[in-house]
Order: structure tokens, then sequence, then C-alpha cells
């Protein structure tokens, strides 16, 4: 079974770039023909996809946080990493990755991270 697991610092300031990673077991990131997403959930709103990157290394990322995110992995270690940058507190969420077959979060054989809550405090 897939299981995907979030790690990264629960706390960032202001205007400084978040980073978490996603480290895969039980299925390689390459494996066609899946995507893996990140998406977050701000507190007491849905969720919003930021953005994928799939099995064959192409990425993809939603309009209204392309400028300040990139999405890239590492296969050696079977984990893809975000990083978003000038975060503000609007940015504060759990942040969850994802594997799924449309590499938007809603397609089939989806496997879900826990998810990690992140701040954004000075």
């Amino acid at each position: 079974q897939v299981q995907l697991q979030e790690s990264g610092p629960g706390l960032v300031k202001p205007s400084q770039t978040l980073s978490l990673t996603c480290t895969v077991s039980g299925g390689s990131i390459t494996t066609s023909y899946y995507g893996w997403s990140w998406i977050r959930q701000p507190p007491g709103k849905g969720l919003e996809w930021m953005g994928a990157i799939v099995f064959d290394g192409s990425t993809h990322y939603s309009p209204s946080l392309k400028s300040r995110t990139s999405i890239f992995r590492d296969t050696s270690k079977n984990q893809f990493s975000l990083q978003l940058s000038s975060v503000t507190p609007e940015d504060a969420a759990v942040y969850f990755c994802v594997r799924d077959q449309s590499g938007l979060g809603t397609g089939g054989d989806a496997y879900w991270g826990q998810g990690t809550q992140v701040t954004v405090s000075s």
C-alpha cells in the first residue's frame, strides 16, 4: 500500500519560503501514470490544489500560485517537495501531499498523506 508522509517546519515567518517534503513508500513516484500533488486547506476553508509533479517529471501549477510555487522531486529518495515563496499569514494551512491518477487530487487510486500544519507568523 502506498503511504505518503509530509515533513517540514511547522512555523514560517512572513516573506520567507515554505519548504515541505513528501516521502513516499510502497510505490515509486516515477510509476506511470500517477500525479503527485500538493493540496492545502486553510482554517475554515476548502481544499486548494497547489500543483503537481507527474510521473514523467513534468510539473503543473495553480495559476493563482504559480508565481510563488515550485515542485520538484528526488527520485533517488522517492520524495517530492514543495517550495512556496514570499509567504503571508494567508498561506497558513494544513498541507497535504497526494497521489492519484489525475494529478489534481480528484482522480482514482488516490492516497493522501496525513497532512502537516503550517503557521505563518513572526
